[in-house]
């Protein structure tokens, strides 16, 4: 009985010579696959636009309800605490539904919501807004709102609270998504990676005799 199993031996070098050999395939490939992409990108996605404003939280002396506090330059954690909870504020349903009415917007609070991000700027007392929307101008208009009606809501919540318009927001002009540069070098590298894949799977799979060598190896022939 023979024991000896059958062994499949790739040759690297056969399929590197194949891919050279195809190696216009190649190119052809990796040119459609990125402009095909950059297509895509540039004209199949709707783009986004993002306008940003920027707000000072006040180092006063703070009470919220029967609790207050103060805070000093130097004391950036407690800072940092006064930020986040002007953010949820910001983000309240009364504060952006009053915003809405203010700029005369066809949103619902959720959808608003999802379209505004907040955070600290560099863990400092500023606090950035950023709002994103398929039209340039409608952004710079709910982020400047937002900022004009911030600050009352706050006062209204947070007693002896001090929120200061730093830099009102403009109309952007051009989109933070998609980006086409991303998409094409996507499209560029599957295009690549395709197309070699398939010379090598062919090459493979082609089990026809080309060369006295490969006989005498394959088979031990005289």
């Amino acid at each position: 009985m023979n024991d000896e199993k059958d062994t499949i031996e790739i040759d690297l070098l056969a399929l590197a010579q194949a891919v050279w050999k195809k190696l216009w395939l190649v190119i052809i490939a990796v040119i459609v696959g990125a402009a095909a992409a950059f297509s895509y990108a540039r004209f199949m996605i709707t783009p986004l636009y993002q306008s940003k404003s920027m707000l000072y939280v006040n180092n006063s002396s703070i009470s919220v309800g029967s609790t207050s506090f103060s805070i000093s330059t130097g004391e950036l954690s407690a800072a940092q605490s006064l930020v986040k909870t002007y953010i949820v504020i910001m983000q309240s349903r009364q504060t952006l539904n009053a915003v809405i009415e203010q700029a005369d917007l066809s949103y619902t609070y959720e959808e608003l919501s999802e379209m505004i991000s907040a955070a600290s700027v560099n863990d400092t007392e500023v606090f950035e807004i950023v709002v994103t929307s398929d039209d340039p101008e409608e952004a710079e208009l709910i982020v400047n709102t937002i900022s004009d009606v911030l600050p009352d809501k706050i006062a209204d919540i947070v007693e002896g609270s001090s929120v200061r318009i730093v830099d009102y927001g403009v109309v952007p002009v051009y989109p933070v998504s998609p980006n086409t540069t991303r998409y094409a070098l996507l499209g560029f590298l599957l295009g690549g990676v395709l197309s070699v894949g398939v010379i090598v799977l062919l090459e493979l799979m082609n089990n026809s005799i080309r060369t006295e060598e490969y006989l005498i190896q394959t088979y031990d022939l005289p």
